[in-house]
């Protein structure tokens, strides 16, 4: 227990006597790895997968990384992810049009362990957390009226409804991977240029979903409105819940459309990331680098 711990205080002394900070600022772009269907693009002749990644998108990111010698750190990231456009549902028929598409709008964080496999060349990978967001589902929608319908209605054939809503879609607090390999470009003592490809891992599973925008207009031939608002927030078309909880066991019998049964959605991208770090000066034994 006392060689356990003499060398616990030498190691504490070691790192103390090196102990650097570095910050670091980024932005970047990631694509998707592994896409997993998210979509269907349907027309009069075929239907076709659509594949992809909410992670799909541009980030920014800021990171703080502590050195215990001058090889080996601790990193500990924030950053923003504003995910480009995926498509749910394209469909392009005689009676029915729809255009929906969904993206991701994600806080997230990341603890990694950093290795300086040269001054300039390093390799980090830890644990990825999202904190907060949501994807966002943006759904534009016109269903043509039968002559029942129409009649119903009083307006003439060819008339439809056009129905236009947002759906915020948020999920359980995810555990992901994080993994980047980074080249440094040294400015002077305490800047750095950096660029670095960086793998993410991650799903998330659906929690609840909620609609924050709706309405339904009814459209004559022409284009002219003929009832607007039809249906809205304060009320909602058949078939539609403001909220909706998913669950991982639904019963035969249930009666109750506002629960549905969850599903993972994929999260995980690579991406190229540029940045600048400052590396705040210290009282190293070996000098500055």
């Amino acid at each position: 227990m006392k060689h356990l711990f003499i060398a616990f205080t030498a190691f504490l002394l070691s790192a103390t006597s090196y102990a650097q900070l570095e910050i670091s600022v980024s932005t970047g772009y990631a694509v998707s790895s592994a896409g997993m269907k998210l979509g269907e693009t349907i027309n009069s002749t075929e239907t076709e997968n659509f594949y992809g990644s909410y992670g799909e998108g541009a980030n920014v990111q800021i990171r703080g990384t502590y050195f215990f010698n001058e090889s080996v750190g601790f990193d500990l990231g924030l950053g923003y992810l504003h995910g480009t456009d995926q498509t749910v549902s394209d469909v392009d028929l005689p009676s029915d049009t729809v255009d929906a598409v969904a993206r991701a709008r994600a806080f997230g964080a990341s603890t990694s362990i950093v290795y300086k496999f040269t001054d300039k060349f390093y390799g980090r990978f830890g644990a990825l957390l999202k904190l907060g967001g949501k994807t966002e589902a943006v759904v534009s929608s016109k269903s043509v009226f039968t002559e029942d319908e129409a009649n119903a209605f009083g307006v003439p054939q060819g008339s439809y409804t056009q129905t236009d809503y947002v759906e915020d879609y948020h999920g359980h607090f995810p555990l992901g991977f994080v993994g980047a390999l980074g080249y440094k470009f040294n400015i002077n003592d305490n800047l750095n240029l950096f660029v670095e490809a960086e793998y993410y891992g991650i799903s998330l599973k659906r929690k609840d979903s909620e609609i924050t925008e709706f309405n339904t207009d009814i459209v004559l031939p022409d284009g002219t409105v003929a009832v607007s608002g039809f249906y809205d927030m304060d009320n909602l078309a058949p078939g539609f819940n403001k909220e909706t909880t998913y669950v991982d066991n639904l019963a035969h019998d249930n009666t109750d459309s506002s629960k549905k049964l969850s599903q993972k959605v994929p999260y995980s991208s690579f991406g190229i990331n540029f940045g600048i770090t400052y590396k705040f000066k210290s009282s190293n034994k070996y000098g500055d680098e």
